[in-house]
Formats: C-alpha cells, structure tokens, sequence
C-alpha cells in the first residue's frame, strides 16, 4: 500500500523563523549596545585613568638620594664622609619569578647567603614600586659582566651611590655613631618617602641625633624608558637638597690622645671647656670600627660584638654609672662651707675609723691608723675619709641630695646626642622606691664619701666639675660646634648657660678650689704624682671607687690586696681636674675601671697635649 507523504505547514514555519530573527536581533542589539556603553566608558569616563597607565609603561618617577652631611671636628678634620660605590638594585615588581632570577644573576655575580637573606628582608618593608638594594660595593670586574649581561635581566640594574665611611675607624666611634640599613621599627617612626632612595639612617650617636640636617631631602627624576625596560633619556628632575655639614666641638687629636692614654683599659674620659659647655674630648674604651655597621656585620662578628666581657658597643661617657667615690667631697666640703658646718678652723681628730653616735659600728678610714688632726683643707687634700663621715653626718643627707643636684648629678646634662642616663643622687625616698627600705645614718656617712647608693656617669662628673672651675656658672654641654648648608658660611650654635650656682658664703670657692690645688701640690695630697713637673696649675681630687670589699688591710691602704684580686674585682679609679685653676679653660673627668693608677695618668696626658702641643686646637665659637 503506497506511503503517505504529509505537507509542510509553511505558514508555521514562517512564524518561527520570523521569531527567531527577532530574539536574535534583539540579543545583537543589546550586545553592541553593551559594547558601545563598555567603549564609551572606557574611552570617555576612564580616559585619564588609562592614559596614566599608558604613561606608566614608558615612564618612571625615580628618587634621587640627597647627599649626606658630612661632619668635622672643631680643626676641619674629616670625621665622616661619602664615598663612592656601585650597587646592584631590583625593581622588584617586573620581576615575575625573583628565585629564579637570583638563580640565573648569581651565574654572573657571586651572591651570599647572608646577601640574599638580607635581600628578602629589605623586600618586605619597602613598597612594591621601590627599588632593592640586593648587593653593595660592586667589584669594577662584577660591574662588567652584569652590564654585558644586563638585557637578560630586566628590572634590574647597576647604579653608582655614595655609602658613609668613617676615615678614623674606632676612634670617635662613641661619638659619631654610625648608620646602618633602616629596620621596620624605624619605618613606621619616618616618613618613607624621605628614604624611598636610601636604604640607610643614623643608628646611634651624632648620626642619629642631628640625622634630619645630615639626611637632607630627597629629589626626583621623570625617566623615559623603552620596551626593555632602560632608560632612554631624562625629561625632568627635581634636585635633592644636601644634608647639612657638622662641626663638632672635639678635637679629635685630643681625642686620640685621650683614648691612647687609657691603653686598652675599660673607662672613660671627658674633657669640656668650663666657659661654653664644648665638649672637648668624650672617650669610652674599648670602641669599635663603624665602618663594619655600615657595611654589614655577619652574624657572628656582630655576637662576638655583642656578647665581648668589655662591652665595646656600651658608651661609657653616657651610661656608665660609677660610684662618685671620692670625687663627691669636694661638692659636699662647699656646701659644709657655706651652710657653716665647717671652716678652716674647725678640726677633728681621725684615729682611722669612725662611729656614728648612739652605735657601735665603727667606719673605716682609708688609712688604718688615721690622718690624725685635719680640718676641712688638709680632709681634701688628703681625701680623709673619717672627716666626711663626720661632715656628711652633721650635714644630712637633704644638705647633701641638696648640692649634689645644684652641680647637675641625678638628672640628665641635655647633651646634643641623647643616649645618655641620669645617675642616682640617693635619698630617703629613693631607697624607700628603689630597695624598699627605710634610710639609716649609716647610708648618709657612705654617701659622703660616694659609696654606696651614689652614681654618676663620667660625662656628668666632667660638667660639674666645669661648673665647679667656673664657680656656679654652668653650661649645657654640646658637642655640635656648628652647621653649614654646602656653599654657604657656618652657623654657630648658641651657648647655653644653666642657672648659676649662688651661695651665701663666696669664700667658699676659693677655700674648695685651693685645696683642690694642694690634692697635687702637697707631698700629703693623693694626686701628687700628677704634679710631678707640673708646667700649669690645676685644681683636681682623686677618688677609688670600690667594686669589691676587703678584710684585710695592710698598714696604709689597701693596694697589696688588691693585687691579689682578679682584675675585675679590683677598685675603679677616679680622677677630676681643671685648668689652669685660677683661669680655666678645660675641666677634665677620668674613670678607668679596675685600675687604682690609671685615672691620674690618664687626666695628665690629656692636659699636657691641650697645654704644650705646639698645634693648640682653634677656639671655636667666640
């Protein structure tokens, strides 16, 4: 039976294909549309936007370095200054793989361990778009290859810098400080943009104290580069402004002398001038080379550092807190001078100890059988002990904390460099704070002879003392001279006097300062090794800081036992001098620890080149 054939329904088809078209249209409509929207926005709206990007392909804004200050000391010595070397850098955003990269570069320059690790680390606390240090003071042969290299390294280039360097080495290394490679607490203390081109920053003494006028501002360049990513020309710069050059207040020559005179032994000395404050010579042995702080230290050169017995890194001059041994009397005889507790007449008699009324404890002199009859000029000279366990009794700790605060001790001096620490002038209240204890008659005896709770640094003794020599009129030490902006005259910094030191009895001073003449003059004076062909007068007192207590004593004092002691046990020396002592014009202050005789030795040194070197060092600011 033949198939049956069924007809298309053309007009149904035609309904359904005209549908189609339609939805079809209406999708291509919106889409171009859409396209239309998406080219208008991108072109019209973000025009700005994508103009910058497309400027950012062939332009780069790069932050010039200003040049660092440079300092000197008082006679125009170069104490710090720029050099010039050549350091690989990495923009670290262009590279897509850095190990991989670091793997092919390391074929053509040798990188450490310690370098890469330190790379990472300078990675994670600089901005992406900021440029790297990977590697400092590039070898001329290093520089050769990377250049004939370099198209393979994209993001990455050699660039000539100026790195510090301290031509003296350790000498003056307490003073200047160093810089060294900025860490993260530091980044969030500074504005980043102000070392966007400089890794490094003033990490501890003058470099850190004055790093704003050192540092200067930073600069700019608007750099066209090509498709590889080098440099095609400059279009634009904006110039860094140098940082200001220093001159300090030291000599460095009396510095070097000052240093070489304490021969290795750990202390410190400070030289200042009484009638401005300069600071003259600020020593504190053993020191170190700056120069490897900014290079870079491996880790174990830094421990070794760090953890040495003799603690080179530990300014002395600032921190070092010692007994005022017996240094104090001559702060406590003024006072017992012009409060009326003693007078060139008044005498008592030293059998060689004494006892505190109402006790039975017995205070041992210095010398065993005693200085016999003395009055205050003859205690002085010959640093009786039992006479200023007597003063400091009658007197009173408040008479004493009294004076000793007047001179500057128990508070900071304001030197221009920080760092430094405020002593202890002890007190009832202070023991009660400090130990949690009350205040006995017998602390008040100790502290007239500066032991026990009584501490000051070197730097604090040498500015009494000044202010002692220029009878009450004190200054605030300083140690920057004065600035200068590169090309322009010297700016001097102002003296800055304290309040004068007023007493009631003026007499007082020349009574004080007099015996301080016979403490080197008389063949009774302690420090009459000093005043062995002396070509100058001087005011001093000596003093010995105990470290360790001794039983026994032999029949004058206590040097052959401590002979006997190990070197870290045995007493400190103190020596405090100024001259010439009817004019001063230098106040000296010696503390070298472990050492009986060296404080003395050391002051002489010191005074002899300030006075007979036939290269006087200039005046500074008149």
């Amino acid at each position: 039976m033949p198939r049956k054939i069924a007809f298309k329904n053309h007009t149904q088809e035609i309904k359904l294909t005209t549908e189609r078209c339609i939805v079809a249209l209406v999708i291509m409509i919106i889409l171009v549309t859409s396209l239309i929207a998406r080219l208008a926005y991108l072109q019209i709206r973000q025009h700005d936007v994508y103009k910058t990007l497309s400027k950012k392909n062939w332009l780069d804004i790069v932050p010039i370095e200003p040049t660092r200050g440079l300092i000197y000391d008082r006679n125009g010595i170069l104490l710090a200054e720029n050099v010039p070397q050549f350091d690989l850098e990495i923009m670290v955003y262009k590279l897509k793989n850095i190990p991989e990269t670091l793997a092919r570069l390391s074929a053509i320059i040798p990188l450490s361990d310690n370098e890469i690790a330190q790379f990472y680390k300078e990675i994670r606390q600089h901005r992406k778009f900021e440029e790297v240090t990977l590697k400092s003071k590039l070898q001329e042969s290093e520089v050769a290859k990377f250049y004939e290299s370099q198209h393979m390294f994209p993001g990455i280039k050699v660039r000539a810098k100026l790195m510090r360097h301290y031509p003296l080495g350790a000498t003056m290394s307490h003073v200047l400080g160093y810089v060294g490679r900025i860490n993260r607490e530091e980044l969030n203390r500074i504005d980043p943009t102000d070392y966007s081109a400089s890794n490094y920053i003033g990490k501890l003494g003058i470099e850190k104290f004055y790093e704003k006028e050192l540092h200067g501002s930073i600069g700019y360049e608007h750099i066209e580069n090509d498709a590889s990513g080098q440099t095609v020309r400059i279009l634009n710069n904006i110039n860094p402004t140098p940082g200001k050059n220093l001159y300090l207040t030291i000599d460095s020559n009396l510095q070097a002398v000052a240093e070489q005179a304490l021969d290795g032994n750990r202390g410190a000395a400070v030289a200042i001038s009484p009638k401005n404050g300069e600071i003259l010579a600020l020593v504190s042995e053993p020191n170190y080379d700056p120069n490897g702080f900014v290079e870079g230290l491996t880790t174990e050169e830094f421990a070794d550092l760090q953890n040495s017995p003799d603690k080179p890194l530990y300014n002395r001059a600032l921190r070092g807190l010692y007994p005022m041994a017996s240094a104090i009397k001559v702060f406590i005889a003024l006072e017992g001078i012009d409060s009326g507790f003693a007078n060139p007449n008044l005498y008592i008699y030293d059998p060689g100890w004494y006892q505190i009324p109402n006790s039975t404890r017995k205070a041992h002199d210095s010398r065993l059988r005693g200085h016999g009859k003395v009055n205050i000029t003859e205690a002085i000279t010959s640093s009786c002990d039992t006479y200023f366990y007597d003063l400091s009794y009658r007197m009173g700790i408040k008479r004493i904390d009294n004076i000793l605060y007047k001179f500057g001790f128990g508070n900071l001096t304001g030197i221009d460099i920080g760092e430094e620490l405020s002593g202890v002038v002890a007190s009832p209240e202070w023991k009660m704070k400090a130990k949690g204890t009350n205040w006995y008659d017998g602390d008040t005896i100790n502290a007239g002879i500066g032991q026990g709770f009584m501490q000051t640094t070197p730097l604090q003794l040498a500015s009494g003392t000044a202010t002692l020599a220029n009878r009450g009129q004190g200054f605030t030490p300083r140690l920057v001279l004065a600035k200068e902006i590169p090309g322009n005259e010297l700016e001097y910094t102002s003296t800055l006097p304290k309040n004068p030191i007023i007493l009631q009895n003026d007499a007082a001073w020349d009574l004080v300062i007099d015996s301080m003449k016979e403490v080197v003059t008389s063949p009774h004076g302690t420090g009459r090794r000093f005043g062995r062909k002396l070509p100058y007068t001087v005011a001093a007192k000596t003093g010995t800081a105990q470290v360790y207590s001794i039983k026994k004593r032999n029949k004058y004092n206590q040097a052959e036992s401590q002979d006997k002691l190990a070197e870290r046990l045995r007493d400190h020396s103190i020596f405090i001098v100024f001259a010439p002592a009817d004019n001063p014009e230098i106040a000296v202050a010696v503390i070298a620890e472990n050492n009986n005789k060296l404080a003395i030795n050391v002051a002489r040194k010191i005074l002899d080149y300030y006075f007979l070197n036939p290269k006087r060092m200039k005046k500074g600011n008149k």
